[in-house]
């Protein structure tokens, strides 16, 4: 065996550089607080030692394993560098430079950068005071647009529509218009509140169902996300599959986290259950949130901007021009801190 060789300055400084993966104050990104389960670790440590040959040319193996488990046919799963690499893929195949893309405001950060890189003219339609979308004002704007973003639940008001009203808006939405659900945060959505993704896309042809593996999975650092959609409009998104383009360790991390989805499942239910903790302690302290079905708690904004109580606190958290925040649930040593610094504004308010 080779002696380890000592880390250059450089490459030592990198190292160093990584992120924590259990920082409790990590609050703007939406990440799963907990590390990769343990068989997700070992699997892919063990896929390391073939980091010198290709994955495969085209993910078909990838494809085939997640549609075994959602319950498609394997032609009508897309894959992608994570979520937003499949929105690309989908702009880059049914849209020409100027056609119209329409989406909430406000909304995932990265749908007005991927309109900007396709050379969309964006159409934003805001949020009603609650959070939610006007699908009715989305589904006009949608008359004369290639493509139309419904988040479900919403990033960054973890909102989630009604099954019904949903239907009712992919109805009225012109057949040669595709629809984008993104499904980005959905395991954390109680089982009752969840659309079925399969019979969706059997339905509504021009639908695609967005998924990732970076949120309940954990996976956000290996940029694993996927589409599935009726076979004609897969068979579309398909062409558009980057060569070589899936990590090798894509496949071993999903397989392994497939096999461990009752520790997963624990996991998620120790957020959701983080998160409606939070969301009742912020309500006993008279804070409104929107009522969300994420791994975040979305504040409206209410006066002073809320950066201004996580500012000096060591606190991540996103934050909006309105002066809005979004907080991702995190542990119980995260939580204290959000209401730490919750209590300490609300007593300063009092005493001026």
């Amino acid at each position: 065996m080779q002696p380890l060789m000592e880390a250059s300055p450089v490459a030592a400084e990198i190292l160093d550089a990584l992120p924590t993966a259990t920082d409790p104050f990590a609050l703007s990104l939406n990440e799963n607080p907990f590390p990769p389960l343990p068989a997700v670790r070992s699997a892919l440590i063990r896929s390391i030692d073939v980091a010198n040959r290709y994955p495969e040319f085209l993910p078909e193996r990838l494809r085939r394993l997640i549609a075994g488990h959602i319950g498609v046919c394997e032609e009508q799963v897309v894959l992608g560098a994570g979520a937003s690499g499949v929105v690309m893929q989908v702009l880059h195949a049914v849209t020409r430079p100027g056609d119209r893309i329409v989406f909430s405001e406000p909304t995932f950060d990265g749908y007005p950068i991927f309109a900007e890189m396709a050379r969309l003219t964006a159409v934003t339609v805001p949020l009603d005071e609650r959070g939610h979308h006007d699908l009715e004002a989305m589904a006009e704007a949608a008359a004369d647009a290639s493509v139309v973003v419904l988040c479900r639940p919403h990033n960054p008001t973890g909102t989630v529509e009604p099954v019904a009203a949903v239907q009712r808006f992919l109805r009225r939405v012109p057949e040669d218009t595709v629809v984008v659900l993104d499904e980005a945060y959905i395991e954390f959505v109680a089982p009752g509140l969840r659309i079925d993704g399969p019979d969706l896309v059997r339905q509504f042809p021009n639908v695609i169902v967005l998924r990732t593996f970076s949120k309940a999975y954990g996976l956000a650092g290996l940029r694993i996300g996927y589409g599935f959609a009726s076979p004609e409009l897969a068979t579309v998104l398909w062409k558009m599959q980057l060569p070589f383009g899936m990590g090798i360790t894509s496949l071993v991390a999903v397989s392994a986290s497939y096999d461990a989805e009752d520790q997963l499942r624990q996991r998620i239910l120790r957020i959701t259950d983080e998160r409606d903790y939070l969301r009742r302690r912020l309500r006993a302290m008279g804070v409104y949130t929107t009522d969300g079905h994420a791994n975040f708690v979305y504040l409206p904004p209410r006066g002073r901007p809320w950066r201004e109580v996580f500012d000096d606190t060591g606190l991540k958290a996103r934050h909006y021009p309105d002066g809005a925040a979004r907080i991702t649930v995190g542990s119980r040593a995260s939580t204290k801190a959000v209401l730490a610094a919750m209590a300490t504004r609300l007593a300063e308010q009092i005493a001026s």
